[in-house]
């Protein structure tokens, strides 16, 4: 059984609810999900452990939020390379940040990425629960491959 850390960095509450509904898709598939807030993550020590990792922001005023970003900075760090990875996130308008950490995950960290990023605007609108659950049963899908 394969272990995932969920990083969710959220402003009304709405991401932390998709980091959720990813998990229990994790689950759905057979593997460990821990959810955690961005403020618990202090340095790259913390993100250590893991088979694979799925960091979600909302979107604020077109990027990503400050924690994210710093976050992302730890990662770095952290020895990633070629772990299962996603991103997510909610948004009012735009939806820039899911993509931007998706794309730091790939090229930068080099990770082995699921699909795309998923971009909800509620967890509960449009199929976006049974779309984050989905989202979780493709990273435990890869995590077997």
């Amino acid at each position: 059984m394969s272990k995932v850390l969920l990083v969710y960095s959220t402003r009304t509450g709405e991401t932390k609810k998709i980091a959720e509904l990813i998990a229990e898709g994790i689950r759905m598939g057979g593997n460990e999900a821990d959810v955690v807030n961005i403020t618990t993550i202090k340095n790259e020590k913390n993100l250590q452990g893991y088979d694979g990792y799925v960091f979600g922001s909302a979107t604020y005023h077109g990027e990503m939020m400050q924690a994210m970003k710093t976050l992302l900075f730890l990662a770095e760090k952290a020895g990633l390379e070629g772990k299962v990875a996603g991103s997510f996130g909610a948004f009012g308008w735009s939806g820039e940040a899911p993509g931007r950490i998706y794309d730091t995950m790939k090229n930068i960290f080099k990770m082995k990425m699921v699909g795309g990023p998923l971009r909800l605007k509620s967890s509960f609108l449009g199929g976006g629960t049974t779309m984050a659950q989905d989202y979780g049963k493709e990273i435990s899908k890869k995590l077997k491959e």
